[in-house]
């Protein structure tokens, strides 16, 4: 038998070959040769890991739809199709970029965004003289910039950002008439601004900040006509003044020149009447602030840590979308003009921010009355003296107003939507509809404003517009401010609705047009959104097979047919024979792996969850090798895997005699088949065979909360990031409690099954000893509680619960309120016969609680701490009655996140996002007006229905 199977596989391998050289024959000549040389060397000099470019190997680049390769729609006059796109953002290439690139002669994109490539720019590039957007930012890139990209005539974009760039701008790039994007910042670019730039006639965004870039700033580029942003921050022009013919650029939207080592006085900025976002801050500018009016347009203005003397001038006053004025660390003296914030308007979306911090000012003309949206911080100040400011140098005059907007979302029933599709957001037309989005991460490289929130519905007018949508198709599932400052964002993209019939999925052409629009760059430029960039452009199912045409349109495709049926017509013999040899295999191979799953000690199917082989599971942790395990309890090991796609999973792998038997393999199953939420850990499928069982889980990178919160951890967890994930996990179990159908109460709540994400996003896990709420009786009485054995972890279990066997939502309340005493204190539940509630309580009442707290969270806001600590010890009350509801919980939880200073909860903004990598991480749904992603407006509800969102931040 095994040596009929080689000689039937042999056979069809034969055939098959037979098969494919004729079509290869058949089309080996449309794309011309030259072209089809210079990408199989182009390929040659790449490392493709992931094994994109796999289809390189054989077939015609044009019109076998090799990976990334665009042709124009027609042959040439010379016969022969032509290269017109190289699109291979994101596809985690290694290796270089081969200088036979310069033979691609008709190419007018080359996009290589978002990958591992290293070594210099072939200078050949500089022979694309049709090339209109040169995108190769998020690499490794080094060496000099080739005079010879001077020749790209025709370039309108060049994005060399985020590589390691060096050496001068070359004078070739003056040639450059038609480009209006320069975006070469984060490198480092060293020598001065060539003054020749001026000559540009359409450059409207200069990015060069975070270079090494010297000398002295170039007045000449105040003669360029078009030039809207200008920003050069973080580079060292050595003492060097900010020429005053700057005060003459017009149409200037942003001037940022921070921390640039700049001297000298601050130029009259009253003729820049579009002006929106000055930053001259973390310089040596000295004198007073000019009086002069500034632009209507106005939103960030900040001059701090300079030289700067004289008092703070009333100019400030009257600036309708002002949102963030800071002198801080200067000179200033004398009285604050209290215009500056008083008649703003009532509108709450509108705050201002004032920082005066750290100056000589004595005290306040007029009114001290403050908005509700206003925010000032006069500590450091003489005046800080006189009682009657305390409310702008205490504490409370860090506490920002946070706006929280009401959501109207729909409350929809939990998984009704299969996998891949997600409710639409609550804009629709129609509520709880499924959809399959696509999934967009999207950066603001440097937008026009200090707080987002104003402008949202602004920007999803602008967007949705852009792309050809209806607004409501759009929906930004959160979105968080990095280093430039610039603002990361990650959108879901809906179909149209149109009736109960419409689609609830794109067809290809429409997917491939929206992704055109991102990668073509051809959504229109905003005076105030500014320059954005596409992070990546993610096809999950049901969008994983979309095949993107090799041309832009189809022109001379019945001659690229009639040449394919040509060859088919004697061959189609040979594809049956092929078919049935491929299916026979397949049939033998099927019937195998039906023999091997029948020894299996347990025969399960659940719909909706993915069963995968025991082959699957030894390929995915290399055999179950040491190296891959992550943890180990009662039930077996924990591994590290790879699937087949990639996906990085977290395989739990039951021992012989675990303490997780035949009934909790299949209560974890059942349950996390039906629970989706993103602080619930999500479960991607299970393996059931080979007398093995195996959960497998979305990979949790930050392992579990214990190891975070007892030194194992690289980095300190501050009390900020240590309240987000107590709300996190508190609103995985409100899920649990009130959204679940049935309700569940977990049972099992401790540091160790509250697993964290690569942004420190909680979610709650192990859900084997879970038990369903119980349901009404025969009369319609809802039972109170449900009398089980008791199961749980000494430290963490409900007192009463262990005493009479009632297992309440309120067993899961006390030992959430366990782990809270534990990431306030670091202490173990129990340790050397002591326990923590008793240990935490007498410190209470003897008003010693503090020294308790971690050492290792640093600084805290004392009152915070204080509420979070009350709010601990009484879920951790014996009576179960006295103890707060997980409703009540967390709202108590966001109600302290409002108090917590603005500076903790944007440090951990850009904490949790983690820089250069990938992952899958579920996210909730919100409305077309932004929410605060930490808090929920409706604890019952609002933002429990997640879906899958890919999270990329790039280098």
């Amino acid at each position: 038998m095994p040596q009929s199977r080689i000689s039937l596989f042999g056979l069809s391998l034969i055939v098959w070959l037979c098969w494919s050289l004729l079509l290869i024959g058949a089309d080996s000549q449309i794309t011309h040769p030259d072209e089809v040389r210079a990408l199989r060397s182009i390929r040659k000099e790449l490392i493709d890991p992931n094994g994109n470019l796999s289809n390189w190997r054989t077939g015609d680049p044009c019109t076998s739809n090799w990976t990334g390769v665009l042709c124009f729609n027609q042959t040439m006059d010379d016969g022969h199709l032509h290269v017109v796109e190289l699109q291979l953002l994101g596809m985690k290439l290694f290796g270089s970029l081969s200088p036979e690139l310069g033979r691609l002669s008709y190419m007018q994109i080359l996009d290589v965004m978002w990958n591992n490539i290293s070594g210099s720019i072939p200078k050949e590039i500089g022979n694309l003289t049709s090339l209109q957007l040169l995108l190769l930012n998020g690499n490794q890139l080094t060496g000099s910039l080739p005079e010879e990209l001077g020749n790209l005539y025709n370039l309108d974009r060049i994005q060399i950002d985020q590589n390691q760039i060096s050496g001068p701008i070359p004078n070739s790039f003056a040639n450059l008439s038609k480009t209006k994007h320069f975006h070469m910042n984060n490198n480092s670019i060293s020598g001065q601004i060539p003054s020749e730039l001026s000559k540009l006639p359409n450059l409207v965004h200069l990015l060069l900040d975070n270079n090494n870039l010297s000398g002295s700033l170039p007045p000449e580029l105040s003669e360029m006509p078009s030039l809207l942003i200008l920003q050069l921050d973080n580079n060292n022009f050595g003492g060097s003044v900010i020429p005053s013919s700057y005060g003459n650029m017009y149409h200037l939207l942003k001037l940022s020149l921070r921390n640039c080592s700049l001297q000298g006085g601050i130029p009259n900025l009253s003729n820049m009447h579009n002006l929106s976002y000055v930053d001259l801050s973390h310089n040596q500018l000295s004198g007073a602030i000019p009086s002069n009016t500034l632009s209507q347009n106005m939103t960030t203005f900040d001059l701090s840590y300079n030289n700067l003397t004289g008092t703070v001038p009333t100019n400030f006053a009257g600036l309708p979308l002002l949102q963030k004025l800071s002198l801080a660390n200067n000179l200033l003296n004398g009285s604050i003009p209290s215009i500056i914030w008083q008649n703003r308007s009532s509108n709450a979306t509108q705050r201002l921010v004032l920082d005066l911090q750290n100056n000589k000012l004595s005290n306040i003309s007029g009114s001290s009355f403050l908005p509700a949206n206003v925010t000032v911080r006069l500590q450091g100040n003489p005046l800080c003296s006189n009682s009657n400011l305390v409310q702008f140098c205490g504490s409370q005059s860090q506490v920002v107003a946070r706006i929280l907007i009401s959501s109207n979302a729909t409350q929809c029933p939990p998984q009704a939507c299969p996998s891949g599709y997600e409710y639409v957001p609550p804009s629709f037309p129609v509520p709880c509809f499924c959809a399959a989005p696509l999934l967009v991460g999207y950066r603001l490289k440097s937008p026009g404003f200090f707080d987002f929130r104003p402008y949202f519905d602004q920007f999803v007018w602008y967007l949705s517009s852009g792309l050809g949508l209806y607004p409501y198709q759009l929906d930004a599932d959160s979105y968080a401010w990095e280093p430039g400052p610039r603002l990361g964002m990650y959108l879901r993209i809906f179909p149209v609705y149109i009736d109960n019939t419409s689609s609830h999925m794109f067809n290809n052409s429409e997917v491939f047009r929206i992704r055109s629009m991102f990668t073509g760059w051809k959504i229109g430029d905003s005076s105030v959104f500014g320059p954005y960039e596409l992070l990546n452009f993610t096809l999950l199912d049901p969008y994983q097979h979309v095949v993107f045409p090799s041309s832009s349109s189809g022109v001379s495709k019945g001659a690229i047919a009639g040449i394919v049926l040509g060859a088919t017509a004697g061959a189609v013999t040979l594809s049956a024979l092929v078919t049935l040899l491929i299916l026979r295999l397949h049939m033998k191979k099927k019937q195998a792996v039906s023999r091997r799953r029948h020894s299996s000690k347990t025969s399960i199917k659940i719909d909706g969850v993915k069963e995968f082989t025991y082959e699957e599971m030894v390929s995915a942790t290399k055999n179950f090798d040491s190296s891959c395990v992550v943890g180990q309890g009662g039930y077996g090991k924990v591994y590290k895997g790879i699937l087949a796609d990639e996906t990085v999973v977290a395989i739990k792998r039951a021992q012989e005699g675990s303490l997780q038997g035949e009934k909790e393999f299949l209560t974890e199953i059942e349950l996390l088949s039906r629970l989706h939420h993103r602080n619930l850990v999500s479960l991607v499928g299970y393996c059931d065979e080979e007398g093995e069982q195996m959960l497998i889980y979305e990979f949790m990178s930050n392992g579990t909360l214990r190891d975070n919160i007892s030194g194992k951890s690289k980095e300190p967890r501050t009390f900020a990031m240590r309240l987000r994930i107590a709300l996190g996990s508190a609103k995985g179990i409100l899920y649990l409690h009130t959204e679940a159908n049935p309700p569940i109460f977990h049972r099992d709540i401790k540091a160790s099954n509250i697993l964290l994400d690569s942004k420190l996003t909680a979610k709650v896990a192990d859900f084997g000893l879970s038990r369903l709420a119980p349901v009404p009786d025969v009369e319609g009485m809802l039972p109170a509680h449900v009398s089980t054995v008791v199961k749980g972890t000494p430290g963490y279990l409900d007192p009463e619960y262990f005493l009479t066997h009632k297992l309440t939502d309120k067993s899961d309340v006390y030992s959430l309120g366990v782990v809270f005493l534990e990431l306030l204190t670091g202490m173990h539940p129990i340790s050397h016969g002591k326990n923590i509630v008793r240990e935490v309580n007498i410190a209470y009442r003897s008003g010693m609680i503090f020294s308790v707290i971690d050492d290792s969270m640093g600084s805290y806001p004392s009152e915070c701490v204080e509420k979070f600590i009350n709010l601990a010890l009484k879920c951790c009350l014996e009576e179960p009655d006295a103890r707060p509801s997980m409703a009540e919980v967390v709202r108590e939880l966001e109600s302290i996140w409002l108090m917590m200073p603005e500076s903790d909860t944007i440090l951990v903004d850009s904490l949790v996002t983690d820089p250069g990598k990938v992952e899958t991480t579920t996210t909730p749904s919100s409305s077309s007006t932004m929410r605060n992603p930490f808090l929920s407006s409706d604890v019952s509800g609002s933002d429990l229905v997640s879906g899958v969102v890919p999270t990329i931040t790039p280098r």
